[in-house]
């Protein structure tokens, strides 16, 4: 069985003009497709803005905004939710609790940092500790010209997830940012559970 289909605009105009010159056989009006409406005509084209803005001859080089797509810290540790006294949290945030115990972690690699974060966390809740200060640092500023944005402080970034996964993650009931007294964006109150 043959599909049917539509005539092309040439071939219906080229019935139309045979069927002008044919005598009909029968008095049925004949039934000749409609000629197809002109195609609307196009929009003008707009013209784009540059995606860069000019330069000028002798012009001093313009750094590119910086991108972060990435939510910072503060916020996800924020977000989380609280396990632990909210009058004791209140506390804790405002600086007005002291860390019984603290550990810097500056200049070490993550290589490093991860085995001594395990060893000083679990050591403290044995020893009945339950707020701990965790110092990470700011992390060094470093010239960005790749096209993957790059965080800054790889220690301040890995400590959080850190202290959530095994082992950490059976012996800590909170991670917070620690007041500025205590160090501020450098460094993490970490509240443990009883052990």
């Amino acid at each position: 069985m043959s599909r049917r289909r539509s005539l092309s605009p040439e071939e219906a105009d080229l019935w139309r003009s045979v069927a002008r010159s044919a005598r009909p056989l029968h008095s049925h009006p004949l039934h000749l497709p409609e000629p197809p409406s002109p195609p609307p005509e196009p929009a003008p084209l707009v013209q784009a803005k540059p995606r860069l803005s000019p330069f000028l001859l002798g012009e001093t080089h313009r750094k590119p905004e910086r991108h972060d797509l990435a939510p910072g810290l503060a916020p996800l540790l924020d977000e989380a939710p609280l396990r632990m006294d909210a009058n004791t949290h209140a506390r804790m945030s405002r600086g007005k609790l002291r860390p019984e115990a603290r550990i810097d972690l500056h200049g070490l690699t993550l290589a490093e940092a991860h085995p001594e974060l395990i060893r000083f966390i679990l050591n403290a809740q044995s020893r009945g500790l339950r707020l701990v200060l965790v110092i990470t640092g700011k992390g060094k500023r470093r010239e960005d010209a790749g096209p993957i944005p790059q965080r800054v402080g790889a220690l301040r970034h890995q400590v959080p997830h850190w202290l959530h996964l095994p082992p950490l993650g059976q012996a800590v009931l909170h991670v917070g940012e620690a007041h500025l007294k205590h160090g501020g964006g450098g460094a993490y109150y970490v509240y443990l559970k009883r052990h």
